[in-house]
């Protein structure tokens, strides 16, 4: 396996260091841009080698659990995804797209595999691969949709854990109070946010833009 740079995203087949060009250039830009993302993106070659990750895709592989970068080359943990994975890698070097399943340590993401494309058509010999987020309250927009609203900070945690599929006498052990108080906080969320029931308000919520959490200083 071969070391491969940390690099910028592609453009016109061209992969140039992040910080070492112009920052006023479209794959620089572009690179600042999906960093942004919630969702993990890579691009990666036909063996493997890895040309770009965003921040959360990042994390990602520091993680280690599910997939890693091995002296520049995106392993998977599990022999059984990695099976799955080179299947629809090879998939995608002839056009065709693939969801598939990581999992480890009670713990799984999706990864969908996408080919690339030029001009005219004509498939690129490198791979996107974007990952699922962690969870619907994972956005870093999450903030700035209770200050729009002006939740309480309670409220905001009630809110997470409703996003996480916690029952009201749930959320009510994880926060030590009486199944009637959370009744309370929803009914509250529900009127502050004009939503029709908790099935409305996760709605809003996973609608928002997915934007990576360590930008929420950025978001008023």
């Amino acid at each position: 396996m071969r070391t491969i740079p940390n690099v910028g995203f592609f453009f016109d087949g061209l992969a140039r260091p992040l910080g070492q060009t112009n920052p006023d250039s479209s794959p620089d830009l572009l690179a600042l841009l999906v960093d942004e993302l919630a969702y993990g993106v890579l691009v990666i070659g036909a063996q493997g080698q890895i040309y770009h990750a965003n921040r959360a895709a990042s994390r990602e592989l520091q993680l280690g659990d599910l997939l890693t970068n091995r002296l520049g080359d995106l392993e998977i943990s599990s022999p059984a995804d990695d099976q799955a994975f080179q299947a629809a890698l090879g998939e995608a070097l002839v056009g065709k797209r693939s969801l598939i399943q990581l999992s480890a340590n009670d713990r799984s993401i999706a990864m969908a595999v996408i080919p690339l494309k030029r001009q005219g058509g004509v498939l690129d010999d490198r791979v996107a691969l974007f990952l699922s987020r962690a969870g619907v309250c994972e956005s870093g927009m999450l903030a700035g949709f209770s200050r729009q609203y002006g939740l309480t900070p309670t409220e905001q945690h009630v809110l997470v854990y409703l996003c996480r599929c916690l029952s009201t006498p749930e959320i009510a052990v994880q926060m030590k109070v009486a199944v009637s108080t959370v009744r309370t906080h929803v009914r509250s969320l529900c009127a502050k946010t004009n939503s029709y029931g908790v099935r409305e308000l996760i709605r809003q919520v996973a609608i928002l833009p997915p934007i990576d959490t360590p930008s929420l200083g950025a978001i008023h």
